[in-house]
């Protein structure tokens, strides 16, 4: 799963640039994927907080009823989530 976080980190700051309408689509498609699968992985360690938190992500980044930020919101958000994918990473790393 580590792989597919940094990947998805790493195409989350892509989004800062100029990039095809299609590849936010597909950001979205594959985010909303993976942090589904995130939450549901947190749900089953028992940590409902982090959980919930994934899953909401996963309802912000959904295609099928977009939420109409600026773009200016979702380079926020893109940068953010990306730098926690990041920190979580390095954590789960140290843990073992």
């Amino acid at each position: 799963m580590k792989k597919i976080q940094t990947t998805l980190a790493i195409a989350l700051l892509l989004c800062l640039a100029p990039m095809p309408y299609g590849y936010y689509t597909l950001i979205r498609y594959v985010s909303a994927i993976v942090f589904a699968i995130m939450g549901y992985q947190y749900w089953e360690q028992n940590n409902k907080q982090l959980a919930i938190i994934w899953i909401a992500l996963a309802g912000l980044f959904q295609p099928i009823l977009k939420i109409g930020l600026d773009r200016l919101t979702w380079n926020l958000i893109d940068v953010i989530i990306a730098i926690w994918l990041f920190i979580i990473i390095w954590k789960d790393k140290e843990e073992q």
